[in-house]
């Protein structure tokens, strides 16, 4: 059974009801983010019941010594780890002297948490009565501010309701933490100042090794019935923990409330030596302009992100709330803002995956973000993994290549190899694709070539020069062949010739020599720089076209398919359907060594080729190809149902594309995969995003122009999205009587709606 608590609603996250065994779940779908930092939704107030605390702040990491149980020449050195970090959002609540602890009150009525995902917040509401008979009610409101993304906000409002009570309001910043991911429980930060102010605090600790320097700081103003009012504060501190305690007597009836302002600043964008100057004017403009105020920036904030990237669904509350759930972490992880940082597949939610890049950017998120942002976004992304190209040739160069050829990592913080998998990181070698692809896919959506003879063309040779050294020419079957491998399917290991790594392998060599030409032909000052900087001879290229034109891919006669990999069809051929449900998902039941001899796909592997080179394929091809794989896909991976959602809606299987599309939207809030208390799964997110615009939108990119097949699931009304596309804004509506665009931009624009040629005005037109 999949979890079944989050209530529908098409703008907020709503949880009715106190559990405590779906607390750290939870914590995890009600995370909040800015881009700049993040935490799960940990409760303010003391809480000593299971919980997974997390705080997070982008771009700081700390190199965790591999742990295996023998080491292998290449092997990488360390797992980079996004860090627990100092936790600023602590308020100890004394009343009477007793400590508010919701695990121990005696009784939790009306209790509501609720993402607010239209404005940015976070609130629960809940009255509970204490184990001394004292009914309290509870409203705690937070938000991380977007217009001034180093600041957070707590409103924290207890009222007594059957007696008075003196409370205590126990605000502190903890650095204190540690990982609970950790391989040997190093000492990830430093702390080297405790500060206690008047009305302020601060500690300043640094990462070891990393040495990121940070400082976290708070500041609160009281209020009785909604009045400001001055209490005279407590200090305390220790090495690793600053508070200030505020005592009130309180009525009956009375409201007494904290307003804390609390975040931190870092040596990422401020002088070291002065964070805690850097500090105080944070605290200063947030004080300044006051909760109310930065509230009214935060929905306006969020306003603006949601008139460019929301998706309407008409008739579909959980289809409705599933997207928009999607696209608010998207948002909350990764805005676009700092060329330093990428988007990590447990963005700010948990400690999972180690915060660091995955292919998942390049393979899923860059469409989200070149059609919803300004491609500045999209080609911050790629400028990232040009400024990682060095790095990229020293991991090739540490597993033996040679002459410039570039492995991008699996997993990376500064684009070194920090993945401590072997079957991943010496295997997953499709990865490099992904990145290639991506130069090609900004080119085809934005028309901006500038990319590839600035940065991109060098990036391309050197994963070109990878494929030529990773091929072996197999004389037995005359063609070229590579060996070892893994591909998507993380459920096979150590295959020789996975169809899709041997596909895309040959892509990315044909590509860069197609863009080596046109260079040539038209960019003689960047083609010369290129070559001088490169070195790379004719020799090579000629070695690459002779492996692209005699690439072994395995192809089963029988099936009429192209064939995972060699040996596939040597499996106990047993479909998913067939399976015991008790076994399933089967990462949880099974030995790795009974998965690996099955022929279960954890996620789309050869239909990920056929996702990506679309055009390559025939629709019938297609068809025969899905009909034959996805029935042993157990999509274990989150990556899987969009891939699979998009390609049933282009072979018109609307009930299956609509049910992989609730999978893909609602894996975390209906925890298909049993696992969301570790963190959400925020990189396939994107993928949700493209099953509506390029499944049932059927959005594609040809000749420079938007195509269309729209089509739209039995069990909506009508669906609406908007693209970015080259500087115009187009809305596209979708209902059961046709398609609507309105376009926003200069000049009128051409479509192809289902074959036919469409010109939009800057004004609705219906066709």
């Amino acid at each position: 059974m999949n979890q079944d608590y989050i209530t529908p609603n098409e703008w907020s996250i709503i949880e009715d009801g106190f559990d405590k065994g779906r607390v750290k779940s939870s914590e995890s779908l009600f995370s909040l983010g800015n881009g700049a930092m993040g935490q799960r939704a940990n409760f303010e107030e003391t809480y000593t019941g299971e919980t997974f605390q997390g705080s997070y702040i982008a771009g700081v990491y700390y190199p965790d010594k591999t742990r295996v149980g023998w080491w292998k020449n290449g092997y990488p050195e360390y797992f980079a780890k996004v860090l627990n970090a100092p936790n600023w959002i602590g308020i100890r609540i004394l009343v009477n002297g007793e400590e508010f602890d919701l695990n121990t009150c005696t009784k939790v009525e009306n209790y509501q948490r609720e993402l607010n995902m239209k404005e940015g917040w976070h609130k629960r509401i809940f009255t509970a009565t204490t184990p001394y008979g004292i009914e309290l009610k509870v409203e705690a409101k937070r938000f991380l501010s977007l217009a001034h993304d180093e600041l957070g906000v707590i409103n924290f409002n207890i009222i007594p309701l059957n007696q008075s009570a003196e409370i205590s309001f126990i605000p502190y910043i903890d650095a204190g933490i540690t990982n609970q991911d950790s391989n040997w429980d190093d000492k990830f930060w430093e702390i080297t100042n405790v500060q206690n102010e008047e009305k302020q605090a601060f500690i300043e600790s640094h990462t070891n090794k990393t040495h990121y320097y940070v400082c976290t700081f708070m500041e609160s103003k009281l209020l009785l019935d909604g009045n400001e009012i001055d209490v005279t504060a407590e200090k305390a501190s220790t090495d690793k923990q600053a508070s200030l305690q505020y005592t009130q007597q309180v009525e009956k009836g009375q409201s007494f409330s904290i307003q804390k302002y609390a975040g931190y600043v870092t040596s990422l964008n401020h002088e070291k030596n002065q964070l805690i100057d850097a500090a105080k004017q944070v605290l200063a403009e947030g004080i300044q302009l006051g909760y109310d105020a930065l509230l009214k920036l935060q929905q306006e904030a969020w306003a603006n992100i949601w008139a460019m990237s929301d998706i309407t669904i008409e008739g579909d509350v959980k289809a409705q709330q599933g997207i928009r759930f999607n696209i608010f972490q998207l948002n909350q992880t990764y805005l676009g803002k700092d060329a330093r940082l990428n988007i990590g597949p447990k963005g700010f939610t948990g400690e999972k995956y180690g915060g660091s890049t995955y292919w998942d950017t390049e393979a899923y998120c860059i469409p989200f973000y070149m059609a919803t942002k300004d491609q500045e976004v999209a080609r911050n992304l790629l400028t990232y993994r040009y400024k990682h190209l060095g790095k990229a040739i020293e991991n090739a160069e540490k597993l033996g290549f040679t002459n410039g050829a570039a492995l991008y990592p699996m997993v990376t913080m500064n684009g070194e190899e920090s993945h401590n998998e072997w079957e991943i990181t010496f295997e997953e070698i499709h990865r490099n694709g992904a990145i290639a692809f991506a130069i090609y896919n900004y080119h085809r959506f934005t028309g901006d070539y500038s990319y590839i003879p600035e940065m991109g063309m060098e990036v391309l040779i050197g994963i070109a020069r990878f494929w030529q050294q990773r091929a072996t020419f197999s004389t037995h079957k005359n063609k070229w062949v590579i060996l070892g491998v893994t591909g998507p399917n993380e459920y096979e290991n150590n295959v020789n010739n996975n169809w899709y790594t041997n596909y895309i392998a040959k892509w990315c060599m044909e590509y860069m020599l197609e863009n080596l030409n046109i260079l040539k032909q038209g960019f003689a000052a960047d083609y010369a720089r290129i070559l001088e900087k490169t070195n790379i001879q004719d020799q090579e290229l000629e070695q690459m076209k002779e492996i692209c034109d005699a690439m072994y891919f395995p192809y089963s006669e029988e099936h009429g398919v192209y064939l995972q990999q060699d040996g596939f069809l040597d499996k106990e051929m047993i479909r998913v359907k067939d399976l015991d449900a008790k076994q399933r998902p089967i990462n949880q039941h099974w030995s790795w060594d009974r998965i690996l001899r099955s022929p279960y796909i954890k996620q789309a592997d050869t239909l990920q080729g056929f996702y990506f080179f679309e055009d390559h394929f025939s629709e019938t091809e297609l068809e025969k190809h899905f009909d034959f794989y996805e029935p042993f896909t157990v999509h274990e991976s989150s990556l899987s149902p969009c891939v699979h959602s998009i390609q049933a809606a282009k072979l018109n299987r609307m009930e299956q594309a609509y049910q992989f599309y609730l999978r893909t939207s609602r894996l975390d809030l209906d925890d298909y995969n049993k696992e969301v208390e570790e963190g959400c799964h925020i990189t396939s997110m994107a993928g949700t995003w493209m099953s509506i615009v390029e499944g049932f939108g059927g959005m594609r990119v040809k000749d420079d122009q938007l195509h269309f097949s729209s089509k739209i699931p039995t069990q909506w009304d009508s669906y609406s999205f908007k693209v970015n596309f080259r500087n115009q804004i187009l809305t596209v509506k979708v209902s059961k009587s046709g398609v609507d665009f309105k376009l926003k931009g200069a000049e009128q624009m051409q479509v192809m709606v289902n074959g036919e040629s469409r010109m939009i005005q800057t004004e609705t037109m219906s066709v």
